[in-house]
């Protein structure tokens, strides 16, 4: 009995000696872990939790020269799974296809795929309320990350002048790429801890502060683009032509105000988009400019000193032979003075012309105004249009591009051109961005030429003359019509047409230069002046009322004014 109690004794002797030695031996291993190792944990822990991490800076906003938004970021989230830790059914992972629109089978190739990687994005920039429905899910390898998106407040209606980015928020096309620099921001970076799940649970540091892209300003007044836009879609609807093209500059500052093309495009919905409707056809398209031309000529002859205001062609019968060439007017205008010429547009008096000033003389003039030459905008693939060196000139190349043949430009240097005479005589470089000083001007042609020539360009919107519905109310008009014939194989198309108006007002002090472009008007009419003169006047009205730009035209006004007093 005695041994039982002594061996019992023993027993609890030990196995108390045993759990105090177990406690001294945890006691010290917790002191040398937190009084010894502490530093070392602390880093074994910090590396498998402390990461450092991008912070995405958005692109810079683009506004037009009033300040209200052109392109916009806003931040959105993309989905991005680390296979390694993705650890789902194959019913899961349908489930998570079908909540990111994809389809299951490709989910699971891709993950397949990318069964080496860490980070493989599923899908980007998706809604907030699919963000919201990811984060429930609380699925092992499945993350969200914040990115930028960019949206245009404008549509279609300034869709090829902006252009657009890419997935990455990177220019790809117009505005957006030519100044990709300035637009762009620049990421910066943080440390910071996650949890198991790689949620971020606390910002240690800021490593380098995010920049945010520019505010870009642009020339484009939002209110008169609209307006360009809604005229001229409408035009080409009217018409069944298969595209058009409207510029309008300041012609004193050298601004764009508004640039518009049709067909357009949403740069917000790029799903279904064609190639063909993202081309910016006011600076990539050149086309023959027809009898627009014929200003050009009447200044080269005036500024030769061979020529005056009143100086009389005779143009009958209305044909003119050059060598086994034949040049004709739609009539037998007779004898026509310079303001006549332009008036009825009469090929066979600027044939003439031409072919009586010297090569040279003729071709600087053109080539100081702009042709030949891409404006200084800087947009992407603008094209420098085609002016050929005048000793290489023929007598019927001569002739033909007194009427607008043989040369190419495109709507926006015909824009540029045509400012020259609203500037009496200068040019002014053509800019996208608001211009805060004036630029430098070039001379071109002399102020009493170039306000000749304007004085000249007036008659063409009388009711006798080729574009009286260009007309604006209450304003003087100058400008010009051109009816192309368009270029085809073996020649020119017989039932192919390029309508064509370039016009300034007020005609007196020009503020606005304005080019309408209609391409293969389809409807019955092609002239110029019934195609592209009402679109003209349709823009130039509004234009000059939203700038709130001073009538001239004294007649008008005084008819109007008597007629509001009259009783109804």
């Amino acid at each position: 009995m005695n041994n039982k109690a002594t061996i019992s004794r023993a027993r609890r002797l030990l196995l108390g000696g045993l759990m105090l030695c177990g406690f001294v031996v945890l006691a010290g291993r917790s002191a040398q872990l937190q009084l010894f190792d502490r530093e070392f944990l602390q880093g074994q822990a910090d590396a498998r939790h402390l990461r450092v991490v991008q912070v995405p800076a958005h692109r810079g906003m683009i506004t037009d020269r009033n300040g209200e938004p052109l392109a916009i970021s806003t931040p959105v989230q993309s989905v991005w799974v680390n296979p390694k830790e993705l650890v789902a059914s194959r019913n899961e992972l349908s489930r998570l296809a079908r909540l990111l629109g994809l389809d299951g089978d490709y989910v699971r190739r891709l993950l397949g795929q990318r069964q080496g990687r860490e980070f493989v994005y599923l899908r980007r920039h998706i809604s907030p309320d699919r963000a919201q429905q990811v984060t429930d899910l609380e699925w092992p390898g499945v993350y969200l990350q914040r990115e930028y998106r960019r949206y245009y407040p404008a549509g279609e209606v300034a869709g090829h002048l902006l252009g657009f980015t890419n997935i990455d928020d990177e220019g790809q096309e117009g505005v957006e790429l030519a100044f990709d620099d300035w637009l762009s921001g620049e990421a910066g970076a943080k440390r910071v801890v996650k949890d198991g799940r790689r949620h971020i649970i606390e910002n240690v540091e800021n490593i380098r502060s995010a920049r945010p892209g520019k505010i870009l300003r642009l020339s484009i007044d939002r209110r008169i683009q609209y307006l360009a836009y809604r005229e001229l879609k409408a035009a080409v609807r009217q018409h069944g032509a298969r595209s058009g093209s409207i510029v309008i500059m300041d012609n004193q500052t050298g601004e764009v105000l508004a640039q518009v093309n049709q067909p357009s495009f949403n740069p917000n919905n790029r799903k279904h988009l064609k190639a063909e409707r993202m081309r910016n056809r006011a600076v990539t398209d050149v086309f023959e400019p027809g009898s627009t031309m014929k200003p050009f000529v009447i200044a080269a002859a005036l500024e030769s000193g061979r020529y005056a205001v009143g100086t009389r062609i005779d143009t009958s019968p209305g044909l003119f032979q050059v060598g086994v060439h034949t040049i004709r007017d739609m009539h037998d205008y007779g004898t026509l003075d310079l303001t006549g010429v332009i008036r009825k547009s009469s090929n066979v008096a600027a044939s003439k012309i031409a072919l009586a000033l010297k090569p040279e003389d003729f071709w600087k003039g053109l080539s100081a105004a702009g042709f030949g030459i891409a404006t200084s905008s800087g947009f992407p693939g603008e094209a420098d249009g085609y002016l050929a060196d005048f000793h290489r000139w023929r007598d019927i190349e001569r002739a033909t591009m007194a009427y607008g043949y043989g040369l190419s430009v495109t709507s926006m240097q015909l824009a540029q051109a045509y400012s020259v005479f609203a500037n009496d005589g200068y040019r002014v470089p053509v800019t996208l961005l608001q211009r805060e000083q004036a630029a430098e001007r070039q001379t071109v042609y002399s102020p009493r030429v170039a306000r000749a020539v304007r004085k000249m360009m007036e008659s063409v919107v009388k009711k006798d003359s080729t574009a009286p519905l260009a007309a604006v109310q209450g304003y003087r008009v100058a400008g010009k019509t051109g009816t192309v014939h368009k270029s085809v194989a073996g020649g020119y198309a017989d039932d192919r047409y390029l309508s064509v108006f370039a016009g300034m007002a007020p005609a007196s002090r020009p503020r606005l230069v304005a080019v309408v472009m209609i391409d293969e008007p389809n409807n019955g009419e092609h002239f110029g002046g019934k195609v592209a003169g009402p679109v003209f006047s349709k823009v130039m009205a509004g234009a000059l009322r939203l700038l709130n730009v001073t009538p001239d035209d004294a007649p008008l006004l005084q008819t109007r004014l008597q007629s509001s007093e009259e009783p109804a």
